[in-house]
């Protein structure tokens, strides 16, 4: 137990996770940690490879001093390319290797936050998933625990053993995709002045919300109903996290998603649903 309640919550998803983690690649033969995930150019071992390499610098490990291949696709900035040090660097580790570090970090980093005493406003580094900079700690836990749901997530579906949707992290996502949503349809999608954006979520997580464009073009969003909105979108809560992870692309799940109202508005909101980098 951390000395400060408001963290707790937290640290309790990012705990039920990272077990849920270890329990489904405990087991995994060779050629499983092989496996593709929806996480662009990551298979089964680079998720956890991700994992591991966050966790060890939030405890202050040193980085790898390692040189990534040129060739790498998907590495297309600063950000991506601080990630996949720490993932190029474990892709010759084979299956027990990778779960004996696992546990080992995950040991580490249960008693670190078991211990931790600084305040949730305290300033620490973070890592993931927008890169390395100075955060509330309360923000970053909150932000590791939506993190380690997510690409919980990714393993399930490379595995085919779903489950955990509505898991403590999987309500912590929710929040972290929400505070996103008014961005997502006043600035990236270009939302008219005064209109509104109706989210009708299903499932394990089930919500409406509405997000408001106000006449100066900003956007908010409330649990409200609103009456008339320009755009209506109704989906269940797994695709919803996988368009808001940038997982899939819209018309890979339109037969998954409900739209209602201007169509080009309904398009624009979709393209732009992804709030991870």
């Amino acid at each position: 137990m951390t000395d400060h309640p408001s963290l707790q919550p937290y640290v309790d998803a990012w705990t039920q996770s990272m077990e849920a983690i270890s329990e489904l690649v405990t087991s995994l033969v060779e050629g499983e940690w092989n496996g593709r995930t929806e996480c662009p150019g990551w298979s089964v071992r680079d998720v956890v490879s991700h994992i591991i390499g966050v966790e060890c610098e939030l405890l202050g490990d040193p980085r790898p001093i390692h040189s990534l291949p040129r060739d790498i696709y998907h590495v297309r900035d600063e950000v991506s390319r601080h990630m996949e040090v720490q993932v190029d660097v474990r892709r010759h580790h084979t299956g027990p290797e990778m779960t004996s570090e696992f546990e080992y970090t995950l040991i580490r980093r249960a008693r670190q936050l078991r211990n931790e005493k600084r305040s949730a406003e305290a300033e620490v580094n973070s890592v993931v998933p927008f890169g390395p900079r100075k955060l509330p700690l309360e923000r970053q836990l909150m932000l590791r625990a939506f993190d380690v749901w997510v690409h919980e997530q990714d393993l399930r579906r490379a595995l085919d053993r779903p489950g955990n949707l509505d898991s403590p992290g999987a309500h912590v996502t929710r929040d972290v995709f929400l505070a996103g949503l008014p961005k997502v349809v006043a600035k990236d999608a270009g939302a008219p002045p005064n209109c509104a954006v109706v989210f009708d979520v299903s499932g394990p997580v089930e919500f409406m919300r509405t997000v408001r464009v106000d006449q100066d073009g900003r956007g908010t969003v409330d649990s409200s109903v609103s009456l008339g909105p320009a755009v209506t979108l109704a989906m269940d809560w797994e695709t919803y996290s996988r368009l808001a992870a940038g997982r899939v692309r819209p018309e890979a799940v339109a037969d998954r998603v409900k739209t209602e109202g201007d169509a080009d508005l309904a398009e624009a909101v979709l393209k732009h649903f992804a709030v991870t980098p």
